[in-house]
């Protein structure tokens, strides 16, 4: 048996495979009863994967889980490092960039100065941006209300 056809078996189960790569295993499998057996076993498993699924857990530990201090300082904290990382990241690029288009002598004064108001604006709309998000996260009446 060619073990391209083995390999061709989970694409044929689910319905991926080319027409011409389906023809072709569809006459080894006629001729193959050690690939039926296979694409059997396949088609089984196949079925047995699709009807499992994870089970929920109860509500209580949930809610548990939600007004634990661990959980809230584990995120607060992960956000602090992640804003800090972000931050200085961006900061690192912003420099380069205003670096490179500051010390060269060959940008025109108006692209300079485009570039830095364009900047300037966008990260006084970013930081805008943020503030209202938070704000409104914070005050949502029905945040605790289940959908």
């Amino acid at each position: 048996m060619d073990k391209s056809f083995r390999e061709m078996l989970a694409g044929y189960v689910d319905g991926e495979l080319p027409e011409d790569q389906r023809q072709a295993l569809e006459k080894e499998l006629s001729a193959d009863p050690q690939l039926r057996a296979e694409l059997d076993e396949l088609r089984r498993l196949k079925e047995v994967t699709n009807m499992m699924h994870y089970a929920d857990l109860p509500d209580e530990v949930w809610q548990g889980y939600w007004q634990s201090l661990y959980r809230k300082l584990e995120r607060g904290i992960g956000w602090i490092f992640l804003s800090l990382g972000a931050i200085m990241l961006l900061g690192f690029g912003a420099f380069e960039i205003f670096r490179e288009l500051f010390t060269n002598p060959e940008n025109p004064l108006w692209l300079k100065i485009g570039v830095s108001g364009a900047g300037i604006g966008g990260i006084i709309l970013l930081v805008s941006f943020i503030r209202e998000r938070l704000f409104a996260y914070n005050r949502e009446r029905y945040r605790e209300v289940e959908k």
